[in-house]
């Protein structure tokens, strides 16, 4: 059995099989979801899972090189950007239009019960040499 990590398995494995430069999505329950990409929905009521409890986990566990975030959480969500700008990652700001666009050429997109507005993340994958 897995000791330490992730417990949940579909995470686990898309984080496993991650490539350089490959991305996947941490998202709000209200990010529409692309035909096609793989959703891992952890959502179980709102606000539980939080954005911000799976954001902390994937990253503690994901090599990442740039984060994408749609450029409204600035002003929509303040609370929610101070603390992912804390982050030393390379972070890239554009329209939630372009953002949502850009959701259809990820990896998955794991849905969380965050209930907040554009508390939604692009991660792309870094290398670990």
């Amino acid at each position: 059995m897995y000791k330490t990590g992730i417990l949940n398995s579909e995470i686990s494995k898309v984080l496993s099989d991650l490539g350089h430069t490959d991305r996947i999505v941490i998202a709000d329950c209200g990010l529409p979801i692309p035909k096609g990409v793989r959703k891992i929905d952890l959502a179980l009521s709102f606000g539980v899972p939080s954005f911000e409890s799976v954001y902390e986990l994937v990253l503690e566990h994901m090599a990442v090189q740039k984060m994408i975030f749609a450029e409204e959480i600035k002003s929509d969500n303040p609370e929610l950007f101070k603390k992912v700008n804390q982050s030393d990652v390379e972070k890239e700001y554009i329209s939630h239009e372009k953002f949502k666009e850009m959701t259809r050429n990820t990896v998955a997109i794991i849905r969380t019960g965050e209930a907040t507005p554009f508390a939604n993340v692009i991660l792309e994958s870094d290398v670990l040499f």
